[in-house]
């Protein structure tokens, strides 16, 4: 007896449909799983993580934070990946969108002006957008592998974030601190109600969503996206450029993430740190994916896995267990995600071998 996979004549629309739910129950029994080996009770701690964080206004304030970020790098990495070009440097280009944006605020420390935050939060775009060019450059002009080179990328914005609020842009007034200056008033993004801590990020998250979405179904450049992602030869014929299509989804995924980058210096710290990201450009891959690169889609997923960050600092609390179990949540959910899409172009056939007897092996 065997397993095989056998491809449907057509994609099963539902499948489509369920895939990501089947996911995400699949996530959920594993991680049942995961909780009593570690002598947990899986029930309650499946609570802790998912159910807890919601029960009260501050933490729903604080999921809307943290999906902010997420949601608006994954939308511009859906346009990356339905044009079949792999952008995994998101993070990086998160990070120096924040450094970029945060060069006013911390060189002109005293300047205050209702220009200053539009300013930055355009800086910050364009600091995304043209460290994601730098791997459009490599791979259009010297065939370079873009999974590579913006993953490298990742590392270099890292250090030299680290290297800026230890040296050259850290507080002198700080307490030896590897911080920078704190921002001032016109620099920070203000909340969206006066009773919570939710800010203007969220909604650049939900506009950039639309926007995109309109974009993909409603635009020329959408139709380019998906004709080149689907077959590069198909697009040539059409008189699509694929060269083209690198530097445009480069270049706007990039500029989102540095946009998401910015926003949450602004508006969730204040200021320049060595870390500002619990690891968003490379989460919101799994938010991509999970939205099925819709960028309606990733709204909802961007909340789904902005569950699982709160849901892991409640439970490290309450059950007194490692922040690494977040990270294994997040990956179960993208394994079983790309594991249950393949349920959409296969179906699954178990097939009995039949035991041949003597006289049919020639004997």
């Amino acid at each position: 007896m065997r397993i095989e996979l056998q491809r449907r004549p057509r994609p099963s629309p539902l499948f489509a449909m369920l895939s990501p739910l089947l996911a995400l129950a699949l996530t959920l029994i594993a991680g049942a799983i995961m909780f009593s080996a570690l002598g947990k009770a899986p029930l309650s701690a499946l609570y802790s993580f998912f159910v807890e964080p919601l029960l009260d206004v501050w933490s729903l304030h604080e999921l809307a934070i943290k999906a902010a970020p997420m949601i608006l790098i994954a939308v511009g990495l859906s346009v990356c990946y339905r044009s079949n070009n792999w952008n995994i440097g998101a993070e990086g280009q998160f990070t120096m969108g924040a450094i970029i944006g945060s060069i006013l605020p911390i060189t002109f420390y005293e300047w205050q002006s209702p220009l200053l935050l539009p300013m930055m939060m355009v800086m910050g775009a364009l600091g995304g957008a043209l460290y994601g060019a730098i791997p459009a450059l490599l791979k259009t002009r010297f065939n370079t592998n873009e999974i590579l080179t913006s993953l490298m990328l990742v590392y270099i914005a890292q250090l030299f974030l680290d290297w800026l609020t230890r040296g050259p842009w850290k507080d002198p007034g700080g307490f030896n601190f590897p911080q920078s200056r704190s921002f001032v008033s016109d620099a920070v993004l203000p909340e969206i109600l006066a009773s919570g801590r939710t800010h203007y990020g969220l909604v650049f998250a939900i506009v950039a969503a639309v926007l995109i979405w309109f974009m993909m179904r409603y635009t020329l450049k959408g139709f380019q996206v998906v004709v080149l992602g689907e077959s590069e030869r198909a697009g040539r014929f059409a008189g699509f450029s694929a060269r083209k299509m690198v530097w445009f989804s480069f270049m706007l995924s990039g500029a989102l993430a540095g946009l998401a980058g910015i926003s949450e210096v602004s508006g969730s710290i204040g200021h320049l740190q060595p870390a500002i990201s619990p690891g968003y450009g490379f989460t919101a891959i799994i938010v991509a994916f999970l939205g099925r690169l819709n960028p309606l889609g990733i709204i909802a997923a961007g909340f789904v896995l902005a569950l699982t960050y709160l849901g892991g600092e409640a439970a490290q609390l309450s059950l007194g267990i490692s922040d690494k179990v977040t990270r294994v949540f997040q990956g179960l959910i993208l394994f079983f995600v790309l594991s249950c899409d393949t349920l959409i172009l296969y179906k699954v056939r178990i097939v009995i071998d039949r035991v041949r007897s003597s006289s049919d092996k020639g004997v």
